[in-house]
């Protein structure tokens, strides 16, 4: 997957710069705080809306746009924090799957659901 600094240098020279200055209070545990903080802001996006359909067709423009800007905010946390601790998100994320297939065969949740 690469660095999660390679995102902000591959395009925009400007956010690599300012990165430096900020990398310095990048530890795990902040980087997870921060996450922690960015998850929370996307619960308020969902939270007083019940259930909502596939696609938000119900939704403004705008609301599309704040859910955009804060599920990227998680996004470049969870990638930042998986840099720093020195681990490989993508393959970390395929290795997952690859164990919840063989722990949940597709066979065994299709024959359980229909009971």
């Amino acid at each position: 997957m690469g660095s999660s600094h390679e995102l902000a240098r591959n395009g925009h020279k400007d956010v690599s710069l300012q990165e430096l200055r900020w990398e310095q209070y990048h530890s795990p545990r902040n980087l997870l705080l921060a996450l922690v903080g960015e998850v929370g802001e996307l619960s308020e996006i969902f939270q007083w809306k019940g259930e909502v359909a596939r696609g938000l067709p119900d939704w403004t423009s705008d609301d599309k746009e704040h859910l955009e800007e804060e599920l990227s905010d998680v996004l470049l946390y969870l990638i930042q924090l998986a840099d720093v601790c020195g681990l490989d998100l993508g393959q970390a994320a395929l290795t997952k799957i690859v164990k919840n297939a063989r722990k949940y065969p597709v066979a065994e949740q299709t024959a359980a659901s229909t009971n």
